[in-house]
């Protein structure tokens, strides 16, 4: 198993790199975890206390649960994914059922900030995206899905994401092998990317061959 690392910041177009990493394989040759299922369980908080929850700090993710659930993928173990709730700030009680593949992509915007996490990781990409572009999209974000108004979401930019970004994230780009800017709308970085995970795989194949 080939398991890559996308990490970026909020908004940067990680979840569009995803996709179009997965449309270029056969169908369950890929399976993708995402950091956001792993945030912990605060739905017992009151409506006051969730909304000063600082999701873009690694102490948000229970990377112990995340990283043991690659590990068991690893070893050929299905796993069940968590469900999470921006609204509730809660976990669903439903799973979903995430089966080993060739390639296992784990995407999120704080996966690099986990020494841990991070040696699991074979290929660690970067999605560089513009500032403005990114608070263009996190604002429509959270006011389309996610429920906050307008000021409640260029608060919580200004409180949260935009700190915790030059704080935790930015510096992890030192980290990746591959940085891919504008995200998704990068079509050459994606397509060098996918004919990197391929050559891994054939040569991955080639040495399980020789060692039978």
């Amino acid at each position: 198993m080939l398991v890559l690392g996308i990490a970026g910041g909020s908004g940067s177009g990680k979840t569009s790199v995803v996709q179009k990493i997965v449309n270029q394989f056969p169908k369950h040759h890929v399976s993708v975890l995402s950091q956001d299922a792993y945030y912990r369980d605060n739905g017992d908080l009151s409506q006051e206390e969730k909304e000063q929850i600082n999701f873009d700090h690694p102490s948000s993710i229970e990377f112990p649960l995340l990283v043991d659930h690659i590990n068991q993928l690893k070893e050929g173990k299905t796993i069940p994914m968590p469900t999470y709730s921006y609204v509730t700030c809660a976990r669903g009680e439903e799973t979903i059922p995430v089966h080993p593949a060739e390639v296992l992509i784990v995407e999120g915007i704080l996966i690099f900030t986990n020494p841990e996490l991070c040696d699991t990781l074979d290929i660690k990409v970067f999605v560089d995206t513009d500032a403005d572009e990114r608070l263009i999209r996190i604002i429509s974000r959270d006011v389309i899905e996610r429920g906050r108004g307008l000021d409640k979401s260029i608060r919580h930019y200004r409180n949260f994401v935009k700190p915790m970004h030059e704080l935790f994230i930015e510096p992890t780009k030192r980290l990746a092998d591959i940085i891919i800017p504008v995200g998704g709308q990068n079509n050459i970085g994606i397509d060098i990317l996918t004919a990197k995970i391929r050559e891994t795989l054939k040569g991955d194949g080639k040495r399980a061959k020789r060692d039978l």
